[in-house]
């Protein structure tokens, strides 16, 4: 059942999940968009990254890439992101907005951010720039996420007595199944170019070189100057809060030297970085300053996701870009030339298509064993089960359990079968059913639950064809 995720800002100490490589399409600055909503590279690494965690805990530790990759995490965590984006575009046609009063309530509530149980602004600004995020960032992603529940609340959800009964009875029933899962490991496929490149003939147009940025750049280098003691001394007593040990205390003068001197030499570096991006706008480098050459792009980026993010935002009349801090150095861009996406040849395009074909195929494949093996399968039969009785479906993880589990329990058929997100498919045969003589149901908790989902099946249903969806990016 589709839900609708909102974001709970989880991010803040978390590092992000590592990633493979991708085909991007037509759009710089985004990796998908929903209507009048773009959505970066950034968000779907925080999104994946989320959910990354999520599932880490669900698997007590038990959870890495592989597993990952069996759940389609990143299409997952696509598909998060773009729910996200058609609740937002409903709120704009509504004119609903978070007011600043409204953000700083929920803020100030957060005790991550608190000391002696008050809001702490130091603490807050400090534990956002540890895990390297401006506040505008954070509080961007928080108006997001209270923009999501402000919309939501406008559609609530209740239940009556009816309602209770139904669905105490439906819970009830348990069912005697013989079932067999089915998985790509059981399909073998052909996957020389002879079939890859007839294939690719019909994709190509969604098999993009990304947009790349000839740009020329120059370095300020770090700065090791030494500082008198005094210097050091006012510069700590201004910025205490910025000095503190493994136990979050605040460091002693003495113990903090080395990290003011640091610090100091970082801020004179900026200095010097405008001073050098003023003389580099008006053509009058020093000789010492030697001017490099780069093409970068999504994927063949030496800098970082936040200077291909600005530089994609350059044009013929505003080519410069101010100063930016990449691993401890000062970077100043000039924009030459913009290279637009492209159709990659099949050759260059070969590694990208074959994970496609490969899930296309042995997903067609797998459907057409299903369905040929339906009437005539042997599997494993359980004894009498609900849709509670997860542990009971031992050839499938948890997870997956409870998504075929609520599937079968929602289906008219006796015999059939049941497409998991992962790609599996389990074929199932009702053998017996009976109702079992108890009550399951103590408060309105669980219809709640489930008419809320329903509900949020629907409304994302019809808005995904009120918004357009563009997803500019290939692999997941």
């Amino acid at each position: 059942i589709i839900t609708i995720w909102i974001s709970t800002i989880a991010f803040v100490g978390a590092g992000f999940v590592g990633w493979g490589q991708y085909s991007y399409g037509d759009k710089a600055g985004a990796i998908a968009k929903v209507g009048n909503i773009e959505i970066t590279m950034g968000e779907l690494q925080k999104s994946y990254t989320n959910l990354y965690d999520q599932y880490s805990q669900m698997f007590q530790g038990e959870f890495d890439e592989e597993k990952a990759k069996s759940f389609r995490l990143k299409s997952q965590a696509l598909q998060h992101l773009t729910q996200q984006a058609l609740i937002q575009n409903l709120a704009k046609s509504y004119s609903l907005e978070i007011s600043d009063a409204e953000l700083l309530t929920e803020l100030t509530s957060q005790d991550n951010f608190f000391k002696n149980d008050v809001f702490n602004k130091e603490i807050y600004k400090s534990i956002l720039s540890q895990n390297n995020l401006s506040t505008k960032e954070y509080e961007d992603e928080l108006k997001k996420e209270l923009l999501i529940k402000k919309t939501l609340a406008l559609l609530p959800m209740n239940t009556n007595k009816n309602e209770l009964n139904i669905f105490d009875t439906i819970i009830s029933i348990a069912d005697k199944i013989e079932y067999k899962v089915l998985t790509h490991d059981n399909i073998k496929i052909n996957t020389s170019d002879d079939v890859l490149k007839p294939y690719w003939e019909t994709k190509k147009q969604n098999f993009m070189t990304g947009i790349s940025y000839d740009v020329k750049y120059v370095k300020q280098e770090k700065l090791t100057k030494t500082y008198e003691n005094a210097q050091l001394i006012e510069y700590y007593n201004d910025n205490k809060i910025h000095f503190k040990g493994e136990d979050a205390k605040i460091l002693a003068f003495e113990d903090a030297k080395e990290k003011i001197a640091i610090e100091l030499n970082e801020k004179d570096a900026k200095k010097d970085a405008l001073r050098l991006y003023l003389s580099y706008k008006k053509n009058k480098l020093p000789d010492t300053i030697k001017i490099q050459d780069i093409t970068i792009s999504e994927i063949d980026n030496p800098f970082s996701t936040d200077v291909i993010e600005k530089i994609s935002a350059l044009n013929s009349a505003s080519p410069y870009l101010k100063p930016i801090l990449v691993n401890g150095e000062y970077f100043i861009f000039e924009l030459v030339k913009t290279n637009e996406s492209q159709i990659k040849s099949f050759e260059n395009a070969r590694l990208d298509i074959l994970p496609v074909y490969i899930k296309d195929e042995k997903s067609k494949k797998l459907l057409e064993l299903a369905k040929n093996s339906l009437k005539t399968f042997q599997g494993t039969i359980t004894d009498f089960i609900t849709q509670n009785d997860t542990d009971k479906i031992i050839e499938l993880e948890k997870i997956q359990a409870t998504e075929f589990l609520s599937a079968l329990f929602t289906s008219q058929e006796k015999n059939g079968f049941i497409n998991l997100k992962d790609g599996s498919i389990v074929l199932y045969n009702v053998m017996e059913q009976k109702l079992l003589n108890k009550t399951n149901i103590d408060d309105n908790e669980q219809i709640i639950r489930l008419k809320n989902s329903m509900f949020n099946e629907g409304l994302i249903k019809n808005l995904q064809n009120k918004y357009k969806i563009e997803i500019f990016i290939q692999g997941l």
